[in-house]
């Protein structure tokens, strides 16, 4: 059963979260990026234990086809924002790395969500939803 305090908490969840993604896309157009080509230049900086991502590593953090990553990933590269190189350990696989315009220009839009993101952390914790009881 779904309790008043349940809606309560996904009504403000959903709230803070459709502000701050209004908020990130204002950030990345304001700095000449669509929203997209900012998540792009994001994903390839966060991935874990390295400096590159592939176009399939990116269409999963993306949710989109690879198709469509492929196409965003040239996009991005148009604008000298990354650059295609071939993985030295296995030559099918292509790696897309940031360049120094598209690091430059991620740190400072980064910044910005950096404040921003500090105004969901409280919403991640109180947004208590009931458990069913353990059967």
């Amino acid at each position: 059963m779904v309790s008043k305090q349940d809606y309560i908490a996904l009504s403000d969840f959903r709230f803070r979260l459709a502000r701050f993604l209004r908020f990130s896309e204002a950030a990345a157009r304001a700095a000449g990026l669509t929203p997209v080509q900012y998540l792009l230049l994001l994903h390839v900086r966060g991935a874990a234990g390295r400096e590159w991502a592939t176009v399939g590593e990116l269409a999963e953090r993306l949710q989109a086809s690879p198709h469509g990553t492929v196409a965003l990933v040239q996009r991005c590269q148009a604008k000298g924002l990354v650059a295609k190189k071939r993985s030295r350990t296995d030559a099918r696989q292509v790696e897309i790395h940031l360049t120094p315009q598209g690091r430059q220009l991620l740190r400072r839009v980064a910044a910005q969500h950096k404040d921003e993101l500090r105004t969901l952390r409280q919403t991640f914790r109180i947004a208590q939803i009931n458990q069913p009881p353990a059967a």
